[in-house]
């Protein structure tokens, strides 16, 4: 076993960078700028590409997000921790290697992602059906690389609770796809492109974000290099920091890029059942009589049954066999079933898209918990952990329960204000189911990384797998419903986060010394979420009778409904004590918020 020396200096840092919801506000700060900045990029891209090139944009960014996930979930985790337990002792020589090896790492592995892209986009796009995905699927392809050498810069970063620079470049990158994707997308519209194509330059944008955030980064480095102390400390082997590495990288990203893989496998069920359900059930043409024409699809498929013998059954095993044998008739109704549930998932992708907003912002939480957990178990003070882990699940409560009982209430008014090209009678339904999604998946995400914190890196695996196994046979099995069909997509969402993170917390309870209570810890943020709920739908109720009809009498009751939300669940959060001194004290100038507040 090789002795270690400590530095002779350590790195300095600003207290705030040790301050663990410091931190997560920085990244929270910044999420929401970046998710302000993608509210003026998706709202008028989505209107400009319509519904159908909105899901080829969805299906190119579903299968880069799994391809992403793959290369650099697991690793950024990794390198925060062993950053963090490195400095934690003084080890900076090690915390050097452990970053070099990283990139390396990254580098390699978004190398390869870059080449299944490229040239494997045609097969891709299939997988989804969605053969128009495939141009997306190719401008997305260089972003791997520069996502995966990304994750290295921030997880060196944030291993030294550092989180500005990551918050910094993922502003960079959102502006620089604002910018340039928008752009793009006006300009090949102008020109006449169709709406796959519209939808690769938007996503074009997205690629050279992740260059310009990579510069920064990487001069961000050069910068904080040029201030470091020296080291004496002799650093762990090539080999023991790569093992480390992946034993802690392998487990996280099997269990973060699940929650990808059935995305996409759901995504590509999804629609696929649909076209299933419209062809061999016209019946379920009566679900969507009020929201689209089906003058198209009802044409294709007097054509194509008149080319068939008389009394044979319609299915698309005979539909897929005729088109393996190049039937146009066959050609003609594939395209309009595609194109008819292609406009169906666009509007569930455009609910989606909201949905993503809240476990966005956990990303800061979750961000943060695992280097400031890490660092604490590396000096042996387990109170500690304890304490962090268990404000992180009550702040998250916090967060979780009002965003999920927001969305649920306002899911229709949300959806006509902040995306008018989409169905708001058929998306706003469907993101209300999501919205009781919200609460399951944001409360689980911070489970997971208490838990990889805690060394305990394969439990969210087997627990993420049981989740994905209900989803895809949930979805398969309602979607194809005539009664139900598109609407059923979100239960499996419900069904899938809520057993992930009642196993979470059984499991948290058994491993985690100090695991705080949860009756206590969830009844609060509840009741005040709940509470919240009925006023905002009594104020958007009664306002919505007040104005006229229309698009800003929607946006004037929907913001309203909002304000009074928050403000409501502001007091109550007060009035009922649901954060604590504890909890303050782990932000900036907690204390003081403490005392007046009248925190004992």
């Amino acid at each position: 076993m090789a002795q270690h020396s400590h530095a002779p200096r350590r790195v300095a840092r600003p207290e705030k960078q040790n301050t663990f919801f410091g931190g997560a506000a920085i990244l929270a700060v910044g999420i929401m700028v970046v998710k302000l900045i993608g509210m003026f990029y998706k709202i008028p891209l989505i209107n400009i590409i319509g519904e159908q090139g909105s899901a080829d944009f969805g299906n190119a960014y579903n299968i880069y997000a799994v391809l992403l996930t793959i290369s650099t979930a697991g690793l950024p985790v990794a390198v925060s921790k062993l950053v963090s337990e490195a400095n934690a002792t003084g080890r900076q020589n090690q915390v050097r290697r452990v970053f070099r090896l990283s990139l390396a790492l990254f580098l390699t592995l978004g190398v390869l992602s870059f080449l299944i892209m490229s040239f494997g986009s045609a097969q891709l796009a299939a997988l989804m059906n969605d053969d128009q995905a495939a141009p997306g699927i190719r401008a997305l392809a260089p972003a791997v690389i520069c996502v995966g050498c990304l994750s290295a810069f921030r997880g060196y970063a944030q291993g030294h609770g550092n989180m500005t620079p990551t918050a910094v470049s993922q502003i960079i990158e959102a502006l620089c796809k604002l910018v340039v994707g928008l752009g793009l997308a006006y300009w090949l519209v102008k020109a006449g492109a169709d709406q796959s194509h519209a939808a690769a330059g938007a996503i074009t944008g997205v690629t050279v974000g992740t260059i310009v955030a990579l510069a920064y980064m990487l001069l961000n480095y050069l910068m904080g290099r040029s201030r470091e102390g020296l080291a004496k400390d002799t650093p762990d082997s090539n080999a023991t920091i790569i093992r480390n590495l992946l034993m802690i990288a392998v487990p996280i990203t099997i269990s973060s890029s699940m929650v990808g893989i059935v995305t996409v496998i759901d995504s590509s069920l999804v629609q696929g059942q649909l076209q299933r359900a419209l062809l061999e059930n016209t019946d379920c043409w009566a679900l969507y009589k009020d929201f689209m024409s089906f003058d198209k699809l009802e044409s294709a498929l007097k054509a194509w049954q008149a080319t068939l013998p008389e009394g044979t059954a319609v299915s698309m095993s005979l539909l897929s066999d005729q088109l393996a044998d190049g039937s146009k008739t066959a050609g003609a109704l594939h395209d309009a079933l595609e194109a008819a549930s292609r406009t169906l998932y666009g509007n569930y992708n455009g609910a989606l898209n909201i949905y993503n907003l809240p476990t966005s912002l956990m990303a800061a939480i979750t961000a943060a918990v695992i280097p400031a957990v890490s660092g604490t178990l590396a000096r042996r003070d387990r109170k500690g952990a304890s304490r962090v882990a268990g404000s992180a699940l009550r702040i998250s409560a916090l967060l979780a329960f009002p965003m999920g009982v927001g969305l649920y209430v306002l899911g229709k008014p949300i959806m006509a204000l902040i995306f008018p090209s989409l169905t708001a009678e058929l998306a706003g339904p469907l993101l209300s189911t999501l919205g009781l999604a919200t609460v399951f998946v944001c409360m689980m995400l911070v489970c997971n990384s208490i838990l990889q914190a805690y060394g305990f890196v394969n439990l969210p695996v087997i627990i993420m797998l049981a989740g994905g196994v209900i989803k895809i046979v949930l979805n398969y099995n309602v979607v194809v419903l005539p009664q139900v069909g598109i609407y059923g997509a979100p239960l499996g969402n419900i069904f899938c986060f809520a057993l992930c993170l009642i196993l979470d917390l059984i499991v948290m309870a058994r491993v985690i010394p100090g695991c705080p209570k949860y009756i206590p810890l969830f009844a609060k943020p509840a009741a005040a979420a709940a509470v919240m709920g009925l006023g905002a739908w009594a104020v958007h109720g009664l306002l919505a009778k007040l104005f006229a009809a229309g698009r800003m009498g929607n946006a004037v009751s929907t913001l309203a409904a909002i304000l009074v939300a928050v403000v409501i669940y502001g007091v109550l959060v007060i009035v009922l004590r649901a954060i604590t001194k504890e909890d303050l004290a782990l932000m900036p100038k907690g204390e003081k918020i403490a005392r007046i507040l009248h925190l004992s």
